[in-house]
């Protein structure tokens, strides 16, 4: 009879273990990982691939290890990768802004020489006016 107790009383305890690892587990992260998903796809379509393709590629991979947390129910996570996805992917959106900008302005500072250049050869040619 004492073994039979030790028993029920062995798989008892493993039961409340095993429930208790899961209800430990959080909601799914589903906002967190909808989320994520768009904000890599901004960063895709933002030529974050051109300006930023390390932290662009970190966010794809967090995004697919989030998906793959979900997956194995292992919810807590899922919602750190997506989090991280989406804090590199908003990284990657920024630096390819930036790099935009920066492209923009050199072009700008291309067309203001040349229209310096045009001006000071008028302004050279007595002929011009």
């Amino acid at each position: 009879m004492s073994l039979r107790i030790t028993t029920l009383l062995a798989i008892a305890l493993v039961t409340c273990g095993l429930g208790a690892g899961c209800a430990t587990q959080g909601p799914i992260p589903t906002q967190q990982l909808a989320t994520a998903r768009t904000l890599v796809e901004q960063a895709d379509k933002a030529d974050a691939q051109r300006y930023a393709p390390t932290d662009l590629q970190r966010a794809h991979d967090e995004l697919s290890s989030a998906e793959k947390a979900v997956s194995d129910h292992k919810y807590d996570d899922a919602r750190r990768y997506a989090e991280s996805a989406q804090v590199d992917a908003d990284l990657a959106s920024a630096r390819a802004s930036s790099g935009e900008a920066q492209h923009a302005a050199r072009e700008v500072d291309k067309s203001i020489d040349s229209l310096r250049q045009e001006s000071e050869r008028h302004a050279n040619d007595p002929g011009a006016n």
